[in-house]
Protein backbone atom coordinates (compact mmCIF):
# COMPACT_ATOMS: atom_id res chain seq x y z
CA UNK A 1 0.00 0.00 0.00
CA UNK A 2 1.45 3.26 -1.14
CA UNK A 3 1.69 5.87 1.40
CA UNK A 4 3.65 8.48 -0.65
CA UNK A 5 1.32 11.89 0.89
CA UNK A 6 1.07 13.07 -2.53
CA UNK A 7 -0.80 9.81 -3.79
CA UNK A 8 -4.40 9.44 -3.62
CA UNK A 9 -3.69 6.53 -2.67
CA UNK A 10 -2.73 6.85 0.76
CA UNK A 11 -6.43 8.54 1.01
CA UNK A 12 -4.95 10.85 3.52
CA UNK A 13 -8.26 13.04 2.99
CA UNK A 14 -10.85 11.50 3.93
CA UNK A 15 -13.83 12.77 1.98
CA UNK A 16 -15.86 9.87 0.60
CA UNK A 17 -18.77 7.74 2.55
CA UNK A 18 -17.83 4.63 3.19
CA UNK A 19 -18.46 5.17 7.23
CA UNK A 20 -21.72 5.78 6.91
CA UNK A 21 -23.51 2.22 7.32
CA UNK A 22 -21.34 1.81 10.49
CA UNK A 23 -22.31 5.68 11.58
CA UNK A 24 -25.88 4.68 11.12
CA UNK A 25 -25.79 1.74 13.12
CA UNK A 26 -23.77 3.84 16.21
CA UNK A 27 -25.51 6.80 16.24
CA UNK A 28 -23.65 10.35 15.62
CA UNK A 29 -25.68 12.93 17.75
CA UNK A 30 -24.94 10.86 21.00
CA UNK A 31 -21.54 10.78 20.45
CA UNK A 32 -20.64 14.86 19.88
CA UNK A 33 -22.41 16.01 23.14
CA UNK A 34 -23.66 13.95 25.69
CA UNK A 35 -23.93 17.42 28.25
CA UNK A 36 -25.86 16.66 31.28
CA UNK A 37 -27.12 19.41 33.95
CA UNK A 38 -24.85 20.50 36.72
CA UNK A 39 -28.11 21.66 38.63
CA UNK A 40 -28.22 18.05 39.85
CA UNK A 41 -25.94 16.78 42.42
CA UNK A 42 -23.32 14.31 41.17
CA UNK A 43 -21.36 11.69 42.47
CA UNK A 44 -19.26 9.02 41.02
CA UNK A 45 -19.36 5.75 42.51
CA UNK A 46 -16.76 4.47 44.50
CA UNK A 47 -14.10 2.04 43.63
CA UNK A 48 -13.48 -1.96 45.40
CA UNK A 49 -9.71 -1.57 46.36
CA UNK A 50 -10.06 -5.67 45.13
CA UNK A 51 -12.11 -7.37 43.17
CA UNK A 52 -14.98 -10.00 44.95
CA UNK A 53 -14.69 -13.34 45.12
CA UNK A 54 -16.38 -15.12 42.72
CA UNK A 55 -16.33 -18.41 40.69
CA UNK A 56 -12.72 -18.61 38.79
CA UNK A 57 -12.58 -16.41 35.79
CA UNK A 58 -9.43 -17.49 33.17
CA UNK A 59 -8.00 -14.33 30.94
CA UNK A 60 -5.98 -14.73 27.89
CA UNK A 61 -3.48 -11.98 26.42
CA UNK A 62 -3.41 -11.29 22.97
CA UNK A 63 -0.12 -8.91 22.68
CA UNK A 64 2.61 -10.10 25.13
CA UNK A 65 4.68 -6.57 24.64
CA UNK A 66 5.67 -4.51 27.76
CA UNK A 67 1.92 -3.11 28.14
CA UNK A 68 0.59 -6.53 27.42
CA UNK A 69 2.80 -7.91 30.42
CA UNK A 70 1.82 -5.82 32.51
CA UNK A 71 -1.71 -5.87 31.45
CA UNK A 72 -1.31 -9.74 32.67
CA UNK A 73 0.27 -8.92 35.80
CA UNK A 74 -2.89 -6.37 36.59
CA UNK A 75 -5.24 -9.02 36.34
CA UNK A 76 -3.25 -11.58 38.22
CA UNK A 77 -3.49 -8.74 40.96
CA UNK A 78 -6.95 -8.17 40.65
CA UNK A 79 -8.56 -10.34 43.28
CA UNK A 80 -9.10 -13.77 44.70
CA UNK A 81 -9.61 -16.71 41.69
CA UNK A 82 -7.95 -15.16 38.72
CA UNK A 83 -6.43 -17.20 36.67
CA UNK A 84 -4.59 -15.83 33.26
CA UNK A 85 -4.25 -19.36 30.77
CA UNK A 86 -3.56 -18.28 27.38
CA UNK A 87 -1.13 -16.49 25.37
CA UNK A 88 -0.93 -15.13 22.17
CA UNK A 89 1.27 -12.58 20.33
CA UNK A 90 2.90 -12.47 16.55
CA UNK A 91 6.36 -12.93 17.75
CA UNK A 92 7.47 -16.36 19.80
CA UNK A 93 9.81 -13.96 21.97
CA UNK A 94 7.78 -12.15 22.95
CA UNK A 95 5.97 -15.10 24.56
CA UNK A 96 8.95 -16.22 26.14
CA UNK A 97 9.59 -12.95 27.59
CA UNK A 98 5.90 -12.37 28.69
CA UNK A 99 6.12 -16.35 30.44
CA UNK A 100 9.51 -15.50 32.20
CA UNK A 101 8.25 -12.51 33.54
CA UNK A 102 4.75 -14.10 34.62
CA UNK A 103 6.79 -16.88 35.80
CA UNK A 104 9.50 -14.74 37.96
CA UNK A 105 6.91 -12.40 39.45
CA UNK A 106 3.43 -14.57 40.37
CA UNK A 107 4.75 -18.19 40.16
CA UNK A 108 2.29 -18.30 36.88
CA UNK A 109 3.28 -20.70 34.20
CA UNK A 110 1.21 -20.78 30.87
CA UNK A 111 1.22 -24.31 29.64
CA UNK A 112 3.09 -24.66 26.08
CA UNK A 113 -0.11 -25.63 24.87
CA UNK A 114 -1.83 -22.09 25.57
CA UNK A 115 0.53 -20.33 23.87
CA UNK A 116 0.11 -19.32 19.99
CA UNK A 117 1.73 -17.37 17.75
CA UNK A 118 1.24 -15.95 14.57
CA UNK A 119 -1.04 -13.09 13.15
CA UNK A 120 -4.02 -15.44 13.91
CA UNK A 121 -2.99 -16.20 17.61
CA UNK A 122 -6.09 -14.25 19.12
CA UNK A 123 -8.77 -16.51 17.73
CA UNK A 124 -6.93 -19.15 19.24
CA UNK A 125 -6.29 -17.65 22.45
CA UNK A 126 -10.08 -16.57 22.59
CA UNK A 127 -11.17 -20.01 21.22
CA UNK A 128 -8.56 -21.35 24.29
CA UNK A 129 -11.75 -21.84 26.75
CA UNK A 130 -11.14 -18.34 28.68
CA UNK A 131 -13.58 -15.78 30.29
CA UNK A 132 -11.93 -12.45 29.63
CA UNK A 133 -9.59 -11.54 26.36
CA UNK A 134 -7.06 -8.75 27.47
CA UNK A 135 -6.32 -6.80 24.12
CA UNK A 136 -2.71 -5.14 23.94
CA UNK A 137 -1.68 -6.15 20.68
CA UNK A 138 -0.30 -2.89 18.35
CA UNK A 139 -3.15 -0.26 18.08
CA UNK A 140 -3.85 -0.71 14.25
CA UNK A 141 -5.27 -5.00 15.17
CA UNK A 142 -7.76 -3.86 18.33
CA UNK A 143 -10.23 -3.43 16.18
CA UNK A 144 -10.31 -6.81 14.47
CA UNK A 145 -9.18 -8.74 17.89
CA UNK A 146 -12.22 -6.89 19.75
CA UNK A 147 -14.62 -7.30 17.60
CA UNK A 148 -13.46 -11.13 17.61
CA UNK A 149 -13.43 -11.37 21.25
CA UNK A 150 -17.02 -10.11 21.54
CA UNK A 151 -18.57 -12.27 18.51
CA UNK A 152 -17.23 -15.04 21.00
CA UNK A 153 -19.21 -13.55 23.84
CA UNK A 154 -16.26 -12.54 25.80
CA UNK A 155 -15.42 -10.03 27.87
CA UNK A 156 -12.43 -7.26 27.11
CA UNK A 157 -9.88 -5.61 27.98
CA UNK A 158 -8.97 -2.75 25.76
CA UNK A 159 -5.88 -0.68 26.07
CA UNK A 160 -5.37 2.11 24.56
CA UNK A 161 -5.82 3.73 21.94
CA UNK A 162 -8.11 1.20 19.91
CA UNK A 163 -7.59 2.54 16.44
CA UNK A 164 -5.33 4.19 13.97
CA UNK A 165 -7.92 5.43 11.78
CA UNK A 166 -11.67 6.55 11.47
CA UNK A 167 -12.37 2.75 9.95
CA UNK A 168 -10.98 1.32 12.93
CA UNK A 169 -12.58 3.53 15.68
CA UNK A 170 -16.60 3.35 14.43
CA UNK A 171 -15.84 -0.56 13.95
CA UNK A 172 -14.61 -0.32 18.02
CA UNK A 173 -17.82 1.68 18.25
CA UNK A 174 -19.84 -0.92 16.37
CA UNK A 175 -18.49 -3.51 18.44
CA UNK A 176 -18.93 -2.19 21.60
CA UNK A 177 -22.28 -1.78 21.10
CA UNK A 178 -22.99 -5.49 20.40
CA UNK A 179 -21.01 -6.05 23.88
CA UNK A 180 -23.77 -4.17 25.41
CA UNK A 181 -26.51 -5.68 23.69
CA UNK A 182 -25.02 -9.20 25.23
CA UNK A 183 -24.93 -7.92 28.16
CA UNK A 184 -20.91 -7.66 28.20
CA UNK A 185 -18.29 -5.71 30.11
CA UNK A 186 -15.52 -3.87 28.66
CA UNK A 187 -12.79 -1.59 30.37
CA UNK A 188 -10.15 0.43 28.43
CA UNK A 189 -7.33 1.44 29.36
CA UNK A 190 -7.71 5.07 29.48
CA UNK A 191 -6.45 4.89 33.44
CA UNK A 192 -7.16 8.28 34.61
CA UNK A 193 -10.94 7.64 34.53
CA UNK A 194 -9.61 4.54 36.89
CA UNK A 195 -7.78 7.48 39.24
CA UNK A 196 -9.19 8.02 42.43
CA UNK A 197 -8.19 12.01 42.24
CA UNK A 198 -9.32 12.72 39.30
CA UNK A 199 -12.93 11.11 39.66
CA UNK A 200 -12.81 13.18 42.89
CA UNK A 201 -11.88 16.40 40.86
CA UNK A 202 -14.50 15.50 37.94
CA UNK A 203 -17.11 15.28 40.62
CA UNK A 204 -16.20 19.29 42.01
CA UNK A 205 -16.31 20.13 38.42
CA UNK A 206 -19.15 18.43 37.56
CA UNK A 207 -20.91 20.35 40.89
CA UNK A 208 -20.33 23.60 39.85
CA UNK A 209 -16.76 23.98 41.87
CA UNK A 210 -15.00 25.91 38.64
CA UNK A 211 -18.37 27.55 37.50
CA UNK A 212 -19.12 26.84 33.59
CA UNK A 213 -16.18 25.56 31.49
CA UNK A 214 -14.92 27.76 29.18
CA UNK A 215 -11.76 26.49 27.82
CA UNK A 216 -8.70 23.72 28.55
CA UNK A 217 -5.12 23.02 27.46
CA UNK A 218 -3.60 19.81 27.72
CA UNK A 219 0.02 18.59 27.08
CA UNK A 220 2.12 15.24 26.61
CA UNK A 221 5.70 16.99 26.30
CA UNK A 222 8.46 14.49 26.75
CA UNK A 223 11.13 12.96 25.16
CA UNK A 224 11.62 10.14 22.37
CA UNK A 225 10.36 6.93 22.88
CA UNK A 226 12.09 3.54 21.95
CA UNK A 227 12.52 2.61 18.41
CA UNK A 228 13.81 -0.73 16.75
CA UNK A 229 16.29 -0.96 13.78
CA UNK A 230 15.91 -2.98 11.08
CA UNK A 231 17.80 -6.14 10.70
CA UNK A 232 18.80 -7.92 8.08
CA UNK A 233 16.70 -10.77 7.23
CA UNK A 234 14.05 -8.79 8.33
CA UNK A 235 11.12 -8.32 5.65
CA UNK A 236 9.24 -5.60 6.07
CA UNK A 237 6.40 -6.73 7.75
CA UNK A 238 8.19 -7.92 10.69
CA UNK A 239 10.54 -4.86 10.78
CA UNK A 240 7.51 -2.93 11.23
CA UNK A 241 5.79 -4.73 13.91
CA UNK A 242 9.12 -4.69 15.87
CA UNK A 243 8.82 -0.82 15.29
CA UNK A 244 5.06 -0.45 15.80
CA UNK A 245 5.32 2.54 17.70
CA UNK A 246 7.46 4.67 14.80
CA UNK A 247 4.67 3.61 11.80
CA UNK A 248 1.27 5.39 11.50
CA UNK A 249 -1.14 2.56 10.20
CA UNK A 250 0.36 0.67 13.42
CA UNK A 251 0.40 2.92 16.19
CA UNK A 252 -1.88 6.08 15.09
CA UNK A 253 1.16 8.39 15.82
CA UNK A 254 1.83 9.65 19.02
CA UNK A 255 -0.79 12.10 19.14
CA UNK A 256 -3.52 9.01 19.33
CA UNK A 257 -0.71 6.22 20.81
CA UNK A 258 0.21 8.33 23.96
CA UNK A 259 -1.29 11.68 23.90
CA UNK A 260 -4.60 10.37 23.71
CA UNK A 261 -4.75 10.32 27.47
CA UNK A 262 -4.93 13.60 28.28
CA UNK A 263 -7.14 14.40 24.89
CA UNK A 264 -9.69 11.59 27.22
CA UNK A 265 -9.52 13.53 29.81
CA UNK A 266 -10.53 16.72 28.79
CA UNK A 267 -13.58 14.79 26.67
CA UNK A 268 -14.35 13.70 29.63
CA UNK A 269 -14.43 16.86 31.85
CA UNK A 270 -16.38 18.70 29.01
CA UNK A 271 -18.54 15.58 28.86
CA UNK A 272 -18.61 16.15 24.74
CA UNK A 273 -16.39 15.45 21.83
CA UNK A 274 -14.85 18.57 19.73
CA UNK A 275 -16.22 19.04 16.31
CA UNK A 276 -13.95 20.40 14.56
CA UNK A 277 -9.44 20.45 14.84
CA UNK A 278 -7.10 22.94 13.30
CA UNK A 279 -3.91 21.85 13.76
CA UNK A 280 0.01 21.35 12.38
CA UNK A 281 2.98 19.37 13.27
CA UNK A 282 6.24 18.44 11.74
CA UNK A 283 9.01 15.62 11.79
CA UNK A 284 13.15 16.95 12.54
CA UNK A 285 14.40 14.04 14.29
CA UNK A 286 12.73 10.85 14.75
CA UNK A 287 15.07 8.24 13.09
CA UNK A 288 12.55 5.36 11.61
CA UNK A 289 8.94 5.36 10.96
CA UNK A 290 6.49 7.80 9.19
CA UNK A 291 5.66 10.17 12.18
CA UNK A 292 5.47 13.92 12.82
CA UNK A 293 7.60 14.46 15.85
CA UNK A 294 5.22 17.22 17.52
CA UNK A 295 1.43 18.38 17.10
CA UNK A 296 0.04 21.66 18.13
CA UNK A 297 -4.13 21.08 17.59
CA UNK A 298 -7.05 23.93 18.42
CA UNK A 299 -9.60 21.99 19.17
CA UNK A 300 -13.61 23.51 18.69
CA UNK A 301 -16.76 21.87 19.96
CA UNK A 302 -20.26 22.66 18.68
CA UNK A 303 -20.81 25.31 21.23
CA UNK A 304 -17.46 27.54 20.18
CA UNK A 305 -15.82 26.31 23.32
CA UNK A 306 -11.53 25.34 22.86
CA UNK A 307 -9.28 23.25 24.13
CA UNK A 308 -5.98 23.40 23.07
CA UNK A 309 -3.83 19.82 22.83
CA UNK A 310 0.28 19.87 22.53
CA UNK A 311 2.30 16.76 22.02
CA UNK A 312 5.96 16.67 21.37
CA UNK A 313 8.57 14.10 21.77
CA UNK A 314 12.09 15.50 21.39
CA UNK A 315 15.03 15.23 23.08
CA UNK A 316 16.76 18.07 25.13
CA UNK A 317 13.32 19.87 25.04
CA UNK A 318 11.05 21.07 28.25
CA UNK A 319 8.96 18.21 29.34
CA UNK A 320 5.64 18.53 30.79
CA UNK A 321 2.36 15.85 30.64
CA UNK A 322 -0.81 17.23 32.26
CA UNK A 323 -3.94 19.39 31.85
CA UNK A 324 -5.70 22.19 32.91
CA UNK A 325 -9.51 23.27 32.65
CA UNK A 326 -10.54 26.64 33.30
CA UNK A 327 -14.23 27.65 34.31
CA UNK A 328 -15.90 30.90 34.93
CA UNK A 329 -14.99 30.95 38.73
CA UNK A 330 -11.57 29.04 38.66
CA UNK A 331 -9.57 26.82 37.34
CA UNK A 332 -8.18 22.95 37.38
CA UNK A 333 -5.34 20.49 36.92
CA UNK A 334 -8.34 17.64 36.47
CA UNK A 335 -6.61 15.49 39.57
CA UNK A 336 -6.17 17.22 42.92
CA UNK A 337 -6.12 20.93 42.83
CA UNK A 338 -8.48 23.65 42.33
CA UNK A 339 -7.64 27.54 42.49
CA UNK A 340 -9.39 30.31 42.22
CA UNK A 341 -8.16 33.53 40.03
CA UNK A 342 -6.59 35.24 42.49
CA UNK A 343 -4.57 32.22 42.74
CA UNK A 344 -5.97 30.62 46.21
CA UNK A 345 -6.34 27.77 46.09
CA UNK A 346 -9.81 26.05 47.09
CA UNK A 347 -9.74 22.20 46.84
CA UNK A 348 -7.22 19.78 47.01
CA UNK A 349 -7.77 15.86 47.32
CA UNK A 350 -7.20 14.41 50.21
CA UNK A 351 -5.05 11.56 49.51
CA UNK A 352 -5.33 8.71 52.19
CA UNK A 353 -1.72 8.06 54.43
CA UNK A 354 -0.35 5.24 56.59
CA UNK A 355 2.82 5.43 58.16
CA UNK A 356 3.95 7.99 60.58
CA UNK A 357 6.67 10.74 59.94
CA UNK A 358 9.48 9.82 57.38
CA UNK A 359 7.32 6.73 56.53
CA UNK A 360 4.14 7.94 55.66
CA UNK A 361 3.63 7.18 52.34
CA UNK A 362 0.05 7.81 50.09
CA UNK A 363 -2.20 4.63 49.93
CA UNK A 364 -4.03 4.06 46.39
CA UNK A 365 -4.38 1.47 44.26
CA UNK A 366 -2.23 1.21 41.03
CA UNK A 367 -4.73 2.66 38.31
CA UNK A 368 -3.25 -0.38 35.80
CA UNK A 369 -4.60 -2.57 38.79
CA UNK A 370 -7.59 -0.86 39.48
CA UNK A 371 -8.84 -0.96 35.65
CA UNK A 372 -8.87 -4.72 36.07
CA UNK A 373 -10.34 -4.24 39.45
CA UNK A 374 -13.29 -2.62 37.94
CA UNK A 375 -13.61 -4.69 35.03
CA UNK A 376 -13.97 -8.34 37.12
CA UNK A 377 -16.39 -6.30 39.86
CA UNK A 378 -18.62 -5.57 37.23
CA UNK A 379 -18.40 -9.05 35.65
CA UNK A 380 -19.14 -10.61 39.26
CA UNK A 381 -21.81 -8.01 40.45
CA UNK A 382 -23.45 -8.74 37.32
CA UNK A 383 -23.52 -4.77 36.60
CA UNK A 384 -21.86 -4.54 33.62
CA UNK A 385 -19.84 -1.72 32.32
CA UNK A 386 -18.68 -0.55 28.69
CA UNK A 387 -15.96 1.78 28.22
CA UNK A 388 -16.23 0.82 24.13
CA UNK A 389 -17.54 4.25 23.00
CA UNK A 390 -15.39 6.76 24.94
CA UNK A 391 -11.87 5.51 24.50
CA UNK A 392 -13.58 4.67 20.28
CA UNK A 393 -14.33 8.48 20.73
CA UNK A 394 -11.52 9.61 22.32
CA UNK A 395 -8.92 7.89 19.57
CA UNK A 396 -10.87 9.73 16.88
CA UNK A 397 -10.38 12.79 18.33
CA UNK A 398 -6.94 12.12 18.11
CA UNK A 399 -7.37 10.81 15.07
CA UNK A 400 -8.97 14.07 13.82
CA UNK A 401 -6.06 16.13 15.07
CA UNK A 402 -4.15 13.79 13.69
CA UNK A 403 -5.40 14.51 9.92
CA UNK A 404 -5.34 18.04 10.48
CA UNK A 405 -1.88 18.30 11.10
CA UNK A 406 -1.35 16.00 8.40
CA UNK A 407 -2.81 18.25 5.75
CA UNK A 408 -2.68 21.14 6.91
CA UNK A 409 -6.52 21.48 6.70
CA UNK A 410 -9.48 21.87 8.70
CA UNK A 411 -10.72 18.30 9.61
CA UNK A 412 -14.83 18.20 11.61
CA UNK A 413 -16.02 15.04 13.76
CA UNK A 414 -18.18 14.80 10.64
CA UNK A 415 -15.50 14.28 8.58
CA UNK A 416 -14.19 11.04 10.33
CA UNK A 417 -17.40 10.01 10.82
CA UNK A 418 -18.28 9.43 7.33
CA UNK A 419 -14.27 8.90 6.23
CA UNK A 420 -13.32 5.62 4.58
CA UNK A 421 -9.78 6.24 5.59
CA UNK A 422 -8.54 2.64 6.62
CA UNK A 423 -4.40 2.45 7.34
CA UNK A 424 -2.54 -0.48 6.65
CA UNK A 425 -2.36 -3.65 4.21
CA UNK A 426 -5.17 -5.95 3.86
CA UNK A 427 -3.49 -9.56 4.42
CA UNK A 428 -1.26 -9.92 7.61
CA UNK A 429 2.02 -11.52 6.57
CA UNK A 430 6.14 -11.50 6.37
CA UNK A 431 6.32 -10.36 3.39
CA UNK A 432 6.54 -6.92 1.48
CA UNK A 433 4.28 -4.41 2.75
CA UNK A 434 4.31 -1.10 -0.11
CA UNK A 435 4.51 1.72 2.70
CA UNK A 436 6.98 3.77 2.87
CA UNK A 437 9.06 6.22 5.60
CA UNK A 438 7.22 9.44 4.38
CA UNK A 439 6.12 11.82 6.81
CA UNK A 440 3.21 13.38 5.39
CA UNK A 441 4.23 16.85 3.84
CA UNK A 442 0.91 19.29 4.68
CA UNK A 443 -0.78 21.33 1.71
CA UNK A 444 -0.05 18.41 -0.50
CA UNK A 445 -3.13 16.06 -0.07
CA UNK A 446 -5.86 15.73 -2.71
CA UNK A 447 -8.23 18.23 -1.96
CA UNK A 448 -6.00 20.97 -0.47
Amino acid sequence: MNQNPKSSSRRRFIGNTAGMAMLGAIGAGSLLSSCTSRRTEYRTPAFPDIAPDGPLLKAGLIGCGGRGTGAASNFINAGPNLELTALGDVFQHRIDSCRESLRNRHGVEIADKNCFVGFDAYKQVIDSGVDIILCAAPPHFRPMHFEAAVQARKHCFLEKPVAVDPWGSRSVMATGKMAESAGLSVVAGTQYRHMRDYVAAFDMVKNGAIGDIVSANCYYNIGMLWHVNRQPGWSDMEAMVRNWLNWCWLSGDHIVEQHIHQIDVLNWFFEKYPAKATGFGGRHHRPTGDQFDFFSIDFVFDDGRHYHSMCRQINGCTNYVGQWLYGTKGYTNCQNQIFDYDGNLIWEYDYPVEGTGSEMSRVAVNPYDQEIINLVTAIRTNNPVNEAQNVASSTLVGIMGRESAYTGRDVTWTEMMESGMRLGPREYVMGPVDIKPEPPVPGTAPGA
